[in-house]
């Protein structure tokens, strides 16, 4: 593999071996075009090349899109600058894809790119516990919006509004979840890691924890 950084989507995708529909592939550069003129005035995302988009973001969307079944309704908890969100939203368009950011700015900048790319994706400018209590989702999805206690002291009381919460994390899950567990907040959650995979360019291996209420 070459050390210089790929020029287009299509560079980073034969990099890393990932093939896209065609349609996909263009729609998913010109998201991290807008995302990248966005960035320039809010921060919403260190992955600020197309390598790193594809190896950590496109990755852990594709990895949550497999266990997600046709039709389905999920809800991006904590979106920030659209992922994985916009990114299912794009891969999966069979999707009822919802996202939600409670940062008005963040909101305001992934309500544009949404309009942008023509998906048809609802923003909500709301914490994801309101959301969820005013609407049904099938399965929500939450990646870097914090550690697994706080994930469960946010949802502690809406487990029974969704069928599941299904979490990227990294190789500090097994800490997170001793945490969880120490502060009392899996009492009532059954844990499961649904799936694992390696982080391309590095040692390490990020898993998808799947959580539900008992």
């Amino acid at each position: 593999m070459s050390d210089s950084a790929s020029d287009t989507l299509g560079d980073a995708l034969r990099r890393f071996e990932i093939e896209l529909p065609d349609d996909q592939a263009a729609r998913a550069e010109r998201y991290c075009r807008l995302l990248w003129e966005w960035n320039e005035r809010l921060n919403l995302t260190r992955h600020t090349d197309f390598d790193k988009f594809v190896s950590r973001d496109l990755v852990d969307s594709l990895e949550l899109s497999r266990l997600l079944a046709t039709d389905e309704k999920v809800l991006d908890v904590g979106t920030g600058g659209g992922v994985p969100g916009i990114v299912l939203g794009i891969i999966r368009p069979d999707l009822q894809m919802s996202l939600c950011e409670s940062v008005g700015k963040k909101a305001q900048a992934v309500e544009t790119m949404v309009r942008e790319l023509n998906l048809p994706s609802p923003v909500y400018r709301d914490r994801a516990e309101s959301v969820v209590d005013a609407r049904r989702f099938d399965a929500l999805v939450a990646r870097a919006v914090g550690p697994l206690w706080k994930i469960c002291t946010w949802f502690k009381s809406h487990w029974h509004r969704f069928d599941r919460l299904l979490a990227v994390k990294g190789p500090r899950w097994v800490e997170e979840r001793r945490e969880a567990r120490e502060r009392g907040l899996l009492k009532n959650v059954e844990l499961r890691k649904a799936a694992a995979y390696p982080m391309p360019g590095t040692n390490s291996e990020s898993v998808i924890l799947k959580l539900r209420g008992k």
